[in-house]
């Protein structure tokens, strides 16, 4: 059996689920011919399907020595990077494989872009329960030094007067119970802020599910970010993709009103630069 005639087998094998014997079809083809790419990406879908990440990173890399270019090399090995919480190595690897596509014109659909959206989320996740975790210690740390602060006072007290007055030791305390408040109210606030860190709908492309840049509008009155609908029509085809109407680039008209909507809230929120 030829090396093609064992790949058709192994497709045939992938669509049936039948991924182990799939991968033993992929593996037959690539002792036939080690120097054909595609061979790789097909073994390395396999492993993907059973979570083996490793072996995904050993496939693609093999089949991005032999073609630099392949899509599916960084396309894969992106998104088992993401399943191994590497997400900046998902990222450069996802933004390569929508840049690849995008030069040799390719037809993946959303599927890169929704990769990369994931991966993005996933690591302003990691990040913000960094800042979390920091935000907490750090309360907990400001709380301790003024309690500190308070017996200290306390202590200067007694040793100066032998023993502290009532007043004077209700008034430090009163002082320090007061700074304290005024902290954890601070942190509340930075707590509420978080909650509401929510982008509106209105501002996200109905494309890429981000925030907008440069949102131009259709003739049927969608709002779309200039760049992914660009990209879609000349991958995938000259419709609307929400209405499916005939649609070329020469229709898009610049969204200023929507465009200044936007500006105005990543200025009173750069969080959402990051996100």
């Amino acid at each position: 059996m030829s090396a093609s005639e064992l790949k058709n087998q192994g497709n045939k094998l992938f669509a049936a689920r039948k991924y182990d014997d799939a991968i033993a079809c992929y593996t037959k083809a690539i002792i036939k011919n080690p120097n054909t790419a595609p061979f790789f990406t097909n073994r390395a879908l396999c492993h993907l399907k059973l979570r083996q990440w490793e072996r995904v990173h050993q496939d693609c890399q093999r089949a991005l020595d032999l073609d630099r270019s392949w899509v599916k090399g960084h396309f894969f090995m992106g998104q088992a990077f993401v399943e191994q919480s590497l997400y900046d190595e998902a990222i450069a690897a996802l933004k390569k494989a929508h840049e690849l596509a995008k030069e040799q014109k390719l037809n993946f659909g959303d599927d890169i872009t929704n990769a990369l959206r994931v991966a993005k989320k996933r690591r302003w996740n990691v990040i913000e329960e960094k800042r979390i975790k920091q935000e907490i210690e750090l309360q907990s740390y400001l709380n301790r030094l003024i309690k500190e602060d308070k017996e200290r006072r306390l202590e200067a007290l007694k040793e100066d007067n032998g023993m502290a007055e009532n007043e004077d030791v209700e008034s430090l305390c009163e002082e320090a119970s007061k700074r304290i408040s005024e902290v954890n109210s601070l942190f509340s606030q930075l707590d509420e802020r978080r909650k509401k860190r929510d982008v509106p709908d209105c501002l996200c492309g109905k494309i890429s599910f981000e925030i907008m840049r440069d949102p131009v509008i259709t003739p049927c009155g969608i709002t779309y970010d200039k760049k992914d609908i660009i990209e879609h029509l000349q991958r995938v085809g000259h419709f609307d993709p929400v209405t499916r109407t005939d649609l070329t680039q020469e229709q898009l008209i610049p969204n200023f009103s929507l465009k200044e909507v936007i500006d105005a809230y990543l200025e009173e929120n750069p969080w959402a630069e990051e996100y």
